[in-house]
């Protein structure tokens, strides 16, 4: 079989891509995740999972790479990682109460192709109206900051979406469906995977 690199440090995605049950490597790609020259936040993660998986490809050119990158957007302003507490602090209070959108992009890239396959999910969330004090508690405990936007969805402590519309794994950092159709088209065996592997909100999808 094909060997197959997840291009990513996140733990997250690590986890999810595990329940295809397709065997894979971890190598973080060396990156800038930078927005850059004013782009649009769909324009921004499809160029960023791009630059991932072509980063972690010459390094294992026999492998299929799978990379992926979200990006938060709100009140026309992309949110990456909080650098530190308050700039964490000013993300979730920015964020209480209003909904905004969550892009995450997936490229993969068979060996010997040029050029990744790319696509991305965008998945409308509306949040709930935390307390400062759970935003605190939050930083404490060092969740924000490895996150786009300083959250979890899945996060039950401070439980920060109240809804949401679209594709729930592509917040939670990889659409697990777009992964399936991608890795498929790159000569992966997804011939086995079935929906019982997959997260209970994979079954009502818009992606599925």
């Amino acid at each position: 079989m094909t060997p197959l690199v997840l291009a990513s440090a996140s733990p997250r995605r690590r986890d999810l891509l595990v329940r295809l049950g397709i065997p894979f490597e971890v190598l973080t790609p060396d990156v800038d995740e930078g927005a850059g020259d004013g782009a649009g936040p769909v324009l921004v993660a499809r160029r960023l999972a791009q630059e991932k998986a072509l980063a972690v490809a010459r390094r294992c050119p026999e492998a299929v790479v799978l990379a992926a990158d979200t990006v938060v957007a709100g009140r026309g302003v992309l949110l990456g990682k909080p650098r530190d507490a308050a700039e964490a602090a000013a993300m979730l209070q920015g964020l209480r109460g209003r909904t905004h959108r969550v892009i995450t992009a997936v490229a993969v890239l068979a060996p010997g192709r040029v050029r990744p396959l790319v696509d991305h999910a965008l998945t409308s969330v509306t949040m709930g109206r935390y307390t400062d004090e759970g935003i605190a508690a939050s930083i404490a405990r060092g969740d924000p900051f490895d996150k786009a936007g300083g959250y979890a969805i899945q996060d039950d402590v401070l439980a920060p979406a109240e809804r949401y519309e679209g594709c729930y794994c592509s917040v939670v950092g990889l659409p697990l469906w777009i992964a399936v159709r991608l890795l498929g088209r790159a000569g992966l065996d997804i011939t086995h995977i079935g929906e019982s592997q997959l997260l209970p909100q994979c079954a009502s999808c818009p992606l599925r």
